[in-house]
């Protein structure tokens, strides 16, 4: 029984604090808009053997912002969802089968360069059924690599100026989407969750308790400081990726 919830070859005190943390960055997650995945992979590349991270990392976000899409579901701007996941499935679907390496560094400094400019460049807007078809796409190809792509997602949702509520629930809408179809092609690829179902449960149920606090922040917040917060928190996000990234061309 311990070890369902505990799985031996990641150990008990390192779950313990996995559990702990998933609660943490959903916090910042549903308080700020961005941020907490990327904690949490960053986190779990520390404790966990490097080849279950991503599939575990997905269905923990899947957790997360499931818990975070359902208590603000009213919020949601479905119109933006449904080419999201259209090209969510081409995305996930080229990620899984390619057998092509790219650059690593390449692809983050070309992320990074594209959340700095969306963020910053007023006149740089992508809104509309294309932009979230090529989003989902390209987004759940790279997040079968690395795993944590919602920076990205964020900055193609925040070009559509939405308040701060609609904006964290139209995003997490997005990521529910993009994880469970990225759970999917792990499962037909042959990935193994059963032994780390005890763990990801855990770490939905603590993640649940931050999302619940974090709206409450939320809600007590103006849209005018919440995207000044997820510009800052965007940039600094960009700014480790291109570092990142240059680092290893």
């Amino acid at each position: 029984m311990t070890e369902f919830f505990f799985p031996a070859d990641i150990g008990f005190y390192p779950s313990i604090a996995l559990i702990a943390v998933s609660a943490v960055t959903s916090f910042i997650t549903a308080a700020a808009g961005i941020g907490g995945g990327v904690v949490l992979l960053a986190v779990m590349a520390a404790l966990v053997p490097a080849q279950v991270i991503i599939p575990i990392h997905g269905a923990v976000q899947f957790g997360s912002n499931a818990g975070r899409t359902a208590i603000m579901l009213p919020h949601v701007q479905w119109p933006v969802l449904v080419p999201f996941v259209a090209g969510s499935i081409l995305g996930a679907a080229l990620g899984g089968l390619t057998v092509v390496q790219f650059s690593p560094g390449l692809l983050k400094t070309g992320l990074a360069i594209f959340i700095l400019w969306s963020v910053w460049v007023p006149s740089f807007g992508i809104g509309g059924r294309l932009a979230g078809f090529g989003t989902g796409a390209f987004s759940s190809f790279l997040t079968m690599f690395f795993g944590a792509t919602g920076p990205f997602v964020s900055a193609m949702v925040k070009t559509l100026r939405l308040g701060r509520l609609e904006h964290v629930a139209t995003q997490s809408a997005c990521m529910v989407a993009q994880h469970v179809i990225k759970i999917v092609v792990f499962g037909l690829l042959g990935f193994a969750f059963a032994p780390y179902l005890g763990l990801i449960g855990a770490m939905i149920l603590s993640g649940f308790v931050g999302t619940v606090t974090g709206k409450r922040l939320l809600i007590k917040m103006q849209d005018a400081v919440f995207h000044k917060i997820l510009s800052v928190l965007l940039t600094l996000l960009a700014a480790r990726l291109f570092y990142e990234g240059i680092s290893t061309l």
